[in-house]
């Protein structure tokens, strides 16, 4: 076995292991806290999945860098560990979110993921998506692309007035002006459009067919992006930055699609992009 399918294979062991504890305190009584403004959530259950996560990392891997949506600290049965805010150009590193979707988890609605991203020299080698109140898991490794085992790839669609495409991301207040006009410019364009509220479980959907395109103005955090990026090129689809160049972890903006309408896609979001925000 390789070290990347390693990898691959221990980030979807990881996320599964996180994911079953945020699992058994879903719907039951947590602490809700805020972070950066009112409606940027964390609950005492995304600090035990993601301490659960980090502790199944670090047996196999303690030596390796360690990116994380919440505050970290030591993690008992392993002691110290390094953590980076941003995902490094060099050496072994995990990427890891343990509930993507927090608003979601805090209100009981199902749609939340356990995200594991495994990056060598900057790059994803592998990744899990596990959306454990939805019981599917979603995987890429150097090998395979799969929910629940079984190969994914994206959607064949090429008529835009037939896609379902998502917003990602998070939309500030404001924003609103901006925010209203990608609404409509999406609405205009495509057959369908949704958020969702958990943007690794909506690039999953990207991978396995069920959306045909995903997309925000901004940029995206890394343990928000990295590893549906990945899934969704390894399945067979496209991910760029605004401009239509290939995206990276440090693009500005991300839009991702089967690619069979990419351009139409492009042309939405930078119609929305073009509205100056309220004073």
């Amino acid at each position: 076995m390789s070290d990347a399918t390693r990898r691959a294979a221990i980030a979807e062991r990881a996320a599964r292991a996180g994911g079953v504890v945020a699992r058994e305190r879903f719907r039951g009584d947590f602490e809700v806290e805020t972070k950066s403004h009112r409606n940027d959530l964390v609950t005492d259950a995304d600090h035990e999945a993601q301490e659960q996560v980090l502790s199944t990392l670090a047996t196999e891997f303690p030596a390796d860098t360690y990116v994380c949506e919440e505050a970290a600290a030591s993690i008992p049965g392993v002691g110290s560990i390094d953590y980076a805010d941003e995902v490094p150009e060099r050496g072994d590193a995990w990427v890891v979110d343990p509930v993507d979707g927090t608003a979601n988890y805090a209100r009981g609605i199902r749609f939340w993921a356990t995200s594991v991203t495994a990056v060598v020299d900057g790059r994803p080698v592998g990744t899990a998506t596990y959306l454990p109140a939805e019981t599917d898991t979603y995987t890429a490794g150097p090998e395979s692309v799969c929910l629940d085992g079984t190969t994914l790839t994206v959607s064949e669609r090429s008529d835009p007035g037939t896609f379902a495409v998502a917003l990602v991301g998070w939309w500030p207040t404001e924003e609103g002006a901006r925010t209203a006009a990608l609404y409509r410019a999406a609405a205009e364009t495509f057959g369908d459009v949704r958020r969702f509220g958990c943007m690794q479980g909506a690039l999953a959907l990207v991978a396995a067919g069920a959306l045909d395109a995903a997309f925000m103005p901004t940029r995206p955090q890394p343990w928000d992006s990295l590893g549906g990026v990945y899934l969704i090129r390894r399945a067979g689809g496209v991910a760029t930055d605004l401009d239509g160049a290939p995206w990276d972890r440090e693009s500005d903006g991300l839009v991702v699609s089967n690619g069979r309408a990419h351009d139409a896609v492009l042309q939405a979001v930078a119609e929305a992009a073009a509205v100056e925000p309220a004073d």
